[in-house]
């Protein structure tokens, strides 16, 4: 996690001199949010690792507290933790920030697990000052740069090609977004980019195997890297050691699309296409991830009077894997229903959120492996099915593509 906070670990602001080196403006900027989450998957038998970055701005559930941009999670849970705390009696605002920061960390870990549907068995945290403190530890890293950049809001002003950037100036490489073609999912592009800058730089170096430069690396780290107290960190490094020969491949998670919802620009995501893109990017670990099953047969029936609804909802649900079985009209109904067989409700449920929040029934005439839907009165089909999203907002762009966690890559 990347939080996009100009405070130390209490809750004080960072030095004057400190925020000038960060190009990062006042310290009452940038709050809590998350902008930067990147989940790391190391499978224990040694085969490629995976890094997939979730773009800050989608538009998901959050539990306690609805739906909104994925990055607010942590700093909405610290919010609200800090005032139950302060309607007890409590004054100390060390304290305060201190609880407010563990309560907003569980919240960010529950989002994510939530909307990526994996277990997260460890996290690290680094404000702004604790990465331009690693990235002066590492002595300077190698970027590279398709084209030259400069941009006032971050700081940026680099030429093209191959460069070593200070704490300072690593940390305007990857905060850019202001001049990218893709802004957000460029300046994503960016992080994964720098993060196999550094793996290239530690095998090259010999860091991993050398135990006292490890050392002081972690402990250059220790002021203002976060991890949960359960992780011992040098035999995490030391096991991961293997990711500084490339042996790791970075995604970024799919948009269906962009929109307005509460005055914010967000990205819209399909639930059902995230899970599915998580599982192949994680595929290369088959031991972990376990065999997916194909979906199920779907009939459909149209109890609406529209016409054509039950075939274009058909044909939507085939583009999304499903098998198409039958189709046809019923009578009419308020309400659509999905009725399910033996063993099918996890099933039925899935595919229920897919057309909006349909209810599902045990129906014994369904047979095991297939679903059937009755489309009521108050279907329209969604905008997750329907290719686009939303109309009125711009069509997505085509994301970045993944990129190789080997040597020292060019990007915008």
């Amino acid at each position: 996690m990347g939080l996009d906070s100009r405070k130390d670990q209490n809750g004080q602001d960072l030095p004057p001199a400190i925020l000038k080196q960060l190009h990062a403006g006042h310290s009452d900027i940038g709050g809590y949010n998350t902008n930067t989450l990147i989940l790391l998957h190391v499978p224990n038998d040694g085969s490629k690792a995976t890094g997939i970055s979730i773009p800050r701005d989608d538009y998901v559930e959050r539990p306690g507290f609805g739906h909104g941009k994925i990055k607010e999670a942590y700093g909405l849970a610290k919010a609200r933790e800090e005032e139950k705390l302060r309607q007890a009696g409590e004054t100390d605002e060390i304290r305060l920030e201190r609880e407010g920061r563990e309560a907003g960390r569980r919240a960010e870990i529950q989002t994510v697990e939530d909307f990526l549907k994996v277990p997260i068995d460890h996290f690290a945290e680094v404000n702004l000052a604790g990465f331009y403190d690693l990235a002066n530890a590492l002595g300077g890293v190698e970027v590279c740069l398709k084209h030259p950049v400069k941009d006032r809001y971050s700081g940026a002003g680099f030429p093209a090609g191959h460069q070593t950037l200070n704490g300072a100036q690593a940390l305007a490489f990857v905060r850019q977004r202001h001049g990218l073609p893709n802004g957000d999912l460029d300046r994503t592009r960016r992080q994964q980019a720098f993060l196999s800058s550094v793996m290239y730089k530690l095998r090259n170096e010999g860091v991993f195997s050398t135990l006292s430069r490890l050392t002081d690396l972690i402990n250059a780290s220790k002021k203002d890297l976060v991890i949960d107290a359960g992780w011992d960190l040098l035999s995490f490094v030391r096991q991961a050691s293997s990711l500084s020969g490339g042996n790791v491949e970075f995604h970024t998670l799919p948009i269906a699309g962009f929109a307005t919802r509460n005055g914010q620009s967000v990205n819209l995501v399909d639930p059902d296409a995230v899970h599915s893109f998580v599982q192949r990017a994680l595929s290369a670990s088959p031991k972990e991830t376990g065999h997916r099953e194909p979906l199920p047969t779907v009939d459909v029936r149209n109890g609406t009077g529209k016409d054509g609804l039950a075939r274009s909802t058909a044909e939507a649900l085939g583009a999304k894997g499903y098998q198409q079985g039958r189709i046809g009209n019923a009578e009419h109904q308020n309400a659509t229903v999905v009725h399910f067989g033996p063993n099918g409700r996890a099933e039925a449920e899935q595919l229920a959120r897919l057309l909006g929040g349909a209810a599902v029934e045990s129906d014994g005439t369904v047979k095991t492996g297939r679903l059937s839907v009755v489309l009521g009165g108050d279907f329209t089909l969604p905008a997750a099915l329907r290719g686009s999203v939303d109309k009125a907002s711009p069509a997505a762009k085509p994301l970045p593509q993944g990129l190789s966690g080997k040597g020292i890559p060019c990007v915008d």
